[in-house]
C-alpha cells in the first residue's frame, strides 16, 4: 500500500482486498448502473486492467436475491462488486459459506448486519459514506492499493465526477476523504478546483438558459424566467452574444463572469433572497483538464449527468465506455441519450407543474403512474423543488409504477432541510418498511420500493417521520 493513501484509515482493508484480487484467475466485477456505479465501474475496470487482472463486467439496477444467485451461478470465484454489496450481505453470505464465491465489496451504503473478509466500505471506520466517501470513492482507495501500471491517480477525476453524481457536494463543496481524492486529482494534472458560479450547465448552456435552470438559489425575475433571464444578460454591460448566439459561462472571460456574478447577487438581495442562500450562489467547481473545453465532459457535474443519461435507459455499458476513454461511438451514443434523456425530464418536470404536489403536514408528493419513467422520476423530482409553484420547504415524494406488482419511489430535498435534520435514508427505510418493501439511499436523496396499493399508508409513515426529524412531530 503506498505511503501516501488517499484514505488512511481504509488502507489495510484496501491492501487486503487488493491482494485477493491479485490471487484470483478471473475476477467478475459487478456495478450499479447510476453516475456514481458508473464511475465505480470505471475505477476499477481501470485498475484491474492495469494490474494484468483479468475481469468481465456486468451491471444491476437492483442487486437483490435473482441478481446474486445468477452471479453465483457463474464460473467466477471471485465476484468484486461497486457501489453495492454492502446491504446486501446478508443475501451474499451463504453463497459465500457455500463456496460459490468470494466476494470483495467497494461500496459505502449501510452495511447489512452480515459481513465478509474483503469489505471496503468507508461506514466501517468512522467515514460518512453518504457526504464524505461514494462508492467511486471506494472503488478508488482499492485502486490506489492495486497500483498496476503506475500509481492510478490519474482514476481521482472519475471518483470527483462519482462523488459529485452522488450530490455529496451539496454544500458546495466535496469535503471528508473526499477532499484527498480531489488533491489526489490536482497533484496528478487531472483535475483542476476552484471557485466559480454554482449552476448546473456553465461548459454547454447558454447564458438564458444557465440562469433560467439555475434553481438551487431562487432568484425571482431570473429563475425558471427566460424572457428576465435574457432581460438581465440585456442589462448588463457586457458582451454577452457572438453575433446572434448567446455565449455560454466558459465563453465569458473572468471580468465579464465577475460582472454576471456580482449582478446576479444584487438582484438577489434586492428580491429579499436571504444571506445564507446567495452565499450558495458560489461554490467549488472541478474541471477534468484532459477533457475539451465546453464539453459536457469538462465538468464533473455536467459528465455524472451523461452518465446518468446512459445507465437510465439500460445503456451503462456506453457510460462505461466513456469513463474508460471512448471518445468515438461510446460519447456519440450517451449524447444522444442524454439528448432524449433531456426531453424526458422536461416533459416529467412540466407533469409535475401541471399536476402539482400534494401537501401533507411535513412532505409533499406526486403520482407519475407511467406517465414518467421510473428510472428517472427521482430526478424529475429533485427539479421540481426549485421550480414555481412547488414548495422547497418540504421534501418531495414521487411514485412511478415499476411493475404490475410494485412502485418506485424517490425522495429528494435540500440542503436547507439537511442541515434542519432531515435525513430521507432513514425515511425511506423505515417508511417502506412499514408496508412491506425496502429502500434507503442518502441523506439529502433516497429512494425505495413498496407494494403497489400501499402508497398512503407509505405516505403518512414518511409525514410522521419528517416530522420528528424536523421537530415539528
Amino acid at each position: 500500500m503506498p505511503a501516501d493513501a488517499p484514505v488512511p484509515e481504509m488502507a489495510d482493508r484496501a491492501a487486503a482486498c487488493a491482494e485477493r484480487l491479485r490471487g484470483a484467475d478471473e475476477v467478475l466485477l459487478s456495478s450499479h448502473i447510476d453516475a456514481d456505479g458508473l464511475t465505480s465501474a470505471g475505477v476499477a475496470a481501470s485498475a484491474l486492467e492495469r494490474a494484468g487482472i483479468p475481469f468481465e463486467v456486468n451491471f444491476e439496477k437492483q442487486l437483490d436475491e435473482e441478481a446474486i444467485a445468477a452471479i453465483a451461478a457463474t464460473d467466477y470465484d471471485t465476484v468484486l462488486f461497486t457501489d453495492f454489496g454492502s446491504g446486501q450481505l446478508d443475501v451474499i453470505a451463504p453463497y459465500e459459506d457455500a463456496g460459490d464465491f468470494t466476494p470483495v465489496i467497494a461500496d459505502h451504503h449501510q452495511p447489512a448486519d452480515a459481513d465478509t473478509e474483503y469489505h471496503l466500505n468507508p461506514l466501517l471506520f468512522g467515514i460518512d459514506g453518504g457526504s464524505e466517501l461514494s462508492g467511486a470513492g471506494a472503488a478508488y482507495v482499492l485502486a490506489r492499493a492495486l497500483e498496476g501500471d503506475g500509481d492510478n491517480r490519474d482514476l481521482a477525476r472519475l471518483a470527483v465526477v462519482g462523488a459529485v453524481g452522488d450530490m455529496q457536494d451539496t454544500d458546495g463543496e466535496l469535503h471528508g476523504a473526499n477532499a484527498g481524492l480531489v488533491e489526489d486529482g490536482v497533484a496528478a494534472g487531472v483535475l483542476e478546483e476552484g471557485t466559480d458560479l454554482a449552476v448546473y450547465g456553465k461548459q454547454t448552456r447558454e447564458l438564458p438558459k444557465l440562469l433560467e435552470y439555475a434553481s438551487d438559489v431562487v432568484i425571482p425575475g431570473i429563475t425558471n424566467d427566460r424572457n428576465g433571464a435574457v432581460q438581465f444578460l440585456n442589462d448588463l454591460d457586457i458582451e454577452v452574444r457572438d453575433g446572434d448566439d448567446w455565449k455560454r459561462w466558459v465563453d465569458l472571460d473572468a471580468a465579464e463572469r465577475q460582472t454576471v456574478a456580482s449582478g446576479l447577487v444584487q438582484r438577489a438581495v434586492r428580491s429579499g433572497v436571504p444571506a445564507d442562500r446567495i452565499d450558495r450562489l458560489v461554490g467549488t467547481s472541478y474541471t477534468l483538464l484532459a477533457e475539451p473545453e465546453g464539453t459536457e465532459l469538462r465538468d464533473a457535474s455536467e459528465f455524472s449527468t451523461l452518465l446518468n443519461a446512459t445507465a437510465r435507459y439500460e445503456r451503462a455499458d456506453v457510460g462505461l465506455a466513456v469513463c474508460l476513454g471512448d471518445r468515438g461511438e461510446a460519447l456519440t451514443a450517451a449524447r444522444e441519450l442524454l439528448r432524449n434523456h433531456r426531453k424526458n425530464l422536461s416533459e416529467g418536470l412540466q407533469f409535475v407543474k401541471n399536476e402539482g404536489t400534494t401537501k401533507e403536514d411535513h412532505v409533499q408528493w406526486f403520482h407519475a403512474d407511467d406517465r414518467i419513467r421510473e428510472t428517472i422520476v427521482g430526478i424529475v423530482a429533485g427539479m421540481s423543488l426549485g421550480a414555481s409553484g412547488i414548495d422547497r420547504s418540504r421534501p418531495i415524494i414521487a411514485f412511478a409504477n415499476e411493475s404490475a406488482e410494485e412502485v418506485k419511489v424517490s425522495a429528494r430535498g435540500t440542503g436547507h432541510l439537511v442541515r434542519d435534520g432531515l435525513d430521507l435514508s432513514v425515511v425511506m427505510r423505515e417508511a417502506s418498511q412499514a408496508v412491506g418493501g425496502d429502500g434507503g439511499g442518502h441523506v439529502v436523496a433516497a429512494g425505495a420500493t413498496i407494494p403497489r396499493g400501499q402508497e398512503d399508508e407509505f405516505i403518512a409513515e414518511c409525514d410522521r417521520v419528517v416530522g420528528e426529524q424536523l421537530g415539528d412531530g
